[in-house]
């Protein structure tokens, strides 16, 4: 797939020709410099943006094509989102802010997002807002918060860049684990640490990215 932007009167190529596969059961780290177009290559993997040339295929679905609708039905059915600034609402707690993007209704909900928080450690801070978490516990919510759906695919966009190394570790166990349970989990990182755990690693520049790096059968 292809994507182009317009800048200062002329077509700048943001990706060129990027063949790019997750898989389920993997953790997939896209890492590259500043401006190399990996996180226009999350938003069109997320549906948020459409590719000018190419085609994105979501577990078995050719996305070309599909309305606006659609197309948030297959991101809140197959996708969750984890950013590097969090945002969440800072008005709601923890447990409102897990619920926002929740199908389901009711106590199955309420009951949902209270066992993803004590998943990431937050059982007994739900009540808490933003502003009285640290940002590890930020961080966590909003990992809940993709999980809210039990979707298959997590995208996350420089998770650990706002996050202190105790946190960062945490949170990287938690995203391996996510992809061990068969999810398939993909990371924009300059995080090296993050990298090195990477089951597969696409690195990019000037809008291309490499053949993936796979890592060895039993090297973790």
């Amino acid at each position: 797939m292809s994507k182009t932007y317009p800048f200062r009167g002329r077509a700048v190529d943001v990706l060129s020709d990027v063949d790019f596969s997750a898989h389920a059961g993997e953790l997939t780290a896209i890492v590259g410099h500043s401006g190399t177009g990996k996180s226009t290559l999350l938003h069109i993997l997320g549906l948020l943006t459409e590719p000018d040339r190419g085609s994105v295929v979501v577990d078995g679905t050719d996305t070309s094509g599909l309305g606006d609708g659609e197309l948030a039905d297959l991101r809140r059915a197959k996708m969750g989102f984890v950013f590097q600034s969090y945002n969440l609402l800072p008005q709601h707690s923890a447990l409102r802010n897990t619920l926002i993007p929740s199908v389901r209704r009711g106590k199955e909900a309420q009951d949902r997002a209270r066992e993803l928080l004590e998943r990431v450690g937050l059982g007994e801070r739900v009540d808490h807002l933003p502003a009285q978490l640290s940002g590890g516990e930020q961080q966590r919510v909003a990992l809940a918060r993709a999980l809210v759906n039990d979707p298959p695919v997590i995208l996350a966009d420089e998770p650990t860049g706002n996050l202190d190394s105790e946190s960062e570790q945490r949170l990287l166990a938690q995203l391996l684990e996510l992809a061990r349970e068969g999810r398939a989990v993909v990371v924009v990182t300059h995080n090296q640490a993050v990298s090195d755990a990477a089951d597969r690693v696409y690195r990019m520049a000037d809008g291309r990215v490499s053949s993936p790096q796979l890592r060895k059968e039993g090297s973790r």
